[in-house]
Parts: structure tokens; sequence; C-alpha cells
């Protein structure tokens, strides 16, 4: 427990916040843990056949909504910078699966759990068809309810979630890695929504370990950020030297989680957001909610057939607009 009277220090005056010094030591674990391993690098390949790329696309608005009634004119895309021509192209709207992660730990405990119950509101959202299940993580992954179409049981079992358990570990990327195995065997599109610090203490999982499954994982991962209550200053009177130190060391952790979640949506083709108050929160729901069940299909036919990772590029012709997909694709090896 090295350490601990600095956290508690920096975070004195509230009988609540006792709980601060297990954050701040999950948050020193996790800046050494990340630190210690090569950053995550954007490319992660699609699964192809040997005549086709296919690449999912979605296109939003300023609001975060979806733009529809693009055609195949408005897409341009490009293979390491060479542009394919489109070979097909459909308009997909279709039921949505996704998982609800769910982060169960002391920060959910303290701050979060209003923010956690307010993914009602993601729940009230989406379509009639579509199917949810939900699962906390803690050491591993924990299913509360498998996947259902009814909503009512689904807020109900999300209501249910007891975040009194769990504040031993915050091992996301086992945990996410755990839930990829879970979903590759379902068809069609998949989705997970990960409500998470991006504070990890894994143990044994090294970032190129996660990402090789990520490679291969046709599931997209959306991001929402728990942090934004953890990053508001407890204390405003003046901060002794060590109290100062204790705070770099939250900042440095808070940065660790954030670029955690980064890495793991955009290697995907998901997103991230950064909600920091209840209304910020409602507006990423019902993003999320629209973006579940929309997308745009591309395919172009590959020029090389060399095995390597290539980078994938789409452009719309349209201004104002935010694009998503995968940043690459790995190229069949030669017939």
């Amino acid at each position: 427990m090295a350490g601990s009277n600095r956290f508690a220090s920096v975070f004195s005056g509230a009988d609540t916040l006792r709980f601060s010094l297990l954050i701040g030591l999950f948050l020193v674990g996790a800046a050494r843990g990340v630190a210690q391993e090569p950053p995550l690098q954007q490319g992660p390949p699609l699964r192809v056949t040997v005549n086709r790329v296919n690449v999912g696309v979605t296109v939003s608005d300023s609001r975060g909504k979806f733009v529809s009634g693009l055609r195949r004119d408005d897409f341009r895309i490009f293979d390491n910078e060479v542009e394919q021509p489109i070979a097909d192209f459909l308009p997909v709207e279709e039921p949505a699966q996704f998982l609800l992660l769910i982060e169960s730990g002391p920060s959910v405990f303290l701050f979060a759990k209003s923010h956690i119950l307010a993914a009602d509101a993601l729940l009230t959202s989406v379509a009639p068809d579509d199917r949810v299940a939900i699962a906390t993580y803690s050491r591993t992954p924990n299913l509360v309810i498998g996947f259902t179409a009814d909503k009512s049981a689904a807020r109900l079992a999300l209501r249910s979630i007891d975040f009194h358990t769990g504040f031993g570990d915050l091992d996301l990327f086992s945990s996410i890695s755990a839930a990829i195995d879970e979903l590759a065997p379902l068809p069609g599109k998949k989705t997970i929504v990960l409500l998470s610090t991006g504070l990890d203490t894994s143990p044994n999982v090294r970032w190129e370990m996660l990402l090789a499954k990520l490679e291969i994982a046709d599931v997209r991962i959306i991001s929402v950020s728990l942090a934004g209550e953890l990053r508001k200053p407890v204390k405003k009177n003046k901060l002794t030297p060590e109290e100062k130190a204790g705070r770099a060391e939250l900042k440095k952790g808070f940065a660790e989680g954030d670029e955690s979640l980064r890495q793991l949506s955009t290697a995907t083709g998901g997103r991230v957001f950064f909600a920091r108050n209840a209304k910020e929160f409602a507006k990423a729901y019902a993003e999320i909610a629209d973006l579940l069940r929309h997308e745009y299909s591309l395919a172009f036919a590959p020029t090389a057939f060399d095995g390597t990772a290539h980078t994938l590029r789409v452009e719309v012709k349209r201004s104002g607009v935010r694009v998503d997909h995968r940043p690459a694709y790995l190229a069949a090896v030669n017939p």
C-alpha cells in the first residue's frame, strides 16, 4: 500500500471519498502497465475474401445523427492511398445486437452510478427488434442478462446491478478479449458498448495480443468514459508539494485510461465519448442508439495479394460530416 497516504491527502475532506485511495492506486497501476507496453498501432485488418474487401462505414452529422440518403457516388475509397472503384454499395439498416459491458469498480460505486443508470435512456431509444445483453466486469465479464429484445427486462437488469462488488481488479483488456470470444459465433453486425474509466489491471495481457484479436474480430467497440466526475478537483485550497505530485500521478493515469478507450474504439471502427455531466451522457447514449442500427456497406476488388496490412480511407462528398470505419485490412495472399 505504498503511496496510500499521498492519495488520501489529495482527496481528503469527505468520508464518501475514502475509496479514492483505491482509485488512485488503480490509476497509477494502469499508467505503469500501459507505459511498459508499446502503444497500439492503428490499422487492424479486416477479414476479407480473395476477390473482395468489405468495409462498413458510418456517417454522422454535427449532432451525431446518422446521415441517411447517401449514394454510391457520394463515397470514395482508398487502398494504400490509391483510389479504388466501388464494386458494391448498400445502405444497411438492420436490427442491432450489442453487449452493454459495464465497469464494476470504485469509480462507478462512488461517482458514476447515476451515469450508468442513465444508460436506461439507451435501452429505451433503440428499436424494438434490437437485441441487447448486459454484463459487468471487474476481473472477468459477469453476465447480467443474455441477448433479448425485451427492453423492459433489460432495464430491470440494469437497475439490479450491485456495484459494491468488484473493487479488487479492473481487468479491462482481458474482459474485452473474453467478450469478443463470446460474441464471435453470433452472425451479423455486433457491437460492444463499453462503459469504463479505461483503467486496466489485467495480468499477462499485452496491447499487441489484444490488438491481434481485434484484427480478426467482427465486433465494433463504442466506448463511453466514466472518468469525468473523477477529474473534478476535491480540494480547492493550496496543495502541498506531495499533494501536487499525487495529482500529477492521477492526471497521468486519466490520460492513459482515455488513450486505452480511444485505441480500443478506433481499432474496430468505433467511437469514444468523453461525457462530463448528465446532459452529455444523455446526448452520448442518444447518438449511440442511432449509430448501432445504421451503416453503409462498401466493397471493392483488391489489386494486390501480398499478405500485408493495407491502409483504408473513405471520403464522403459532403461537408461537415464524420466518417467512421476500420482503418486497415489484411490483404489475402496471392491465390
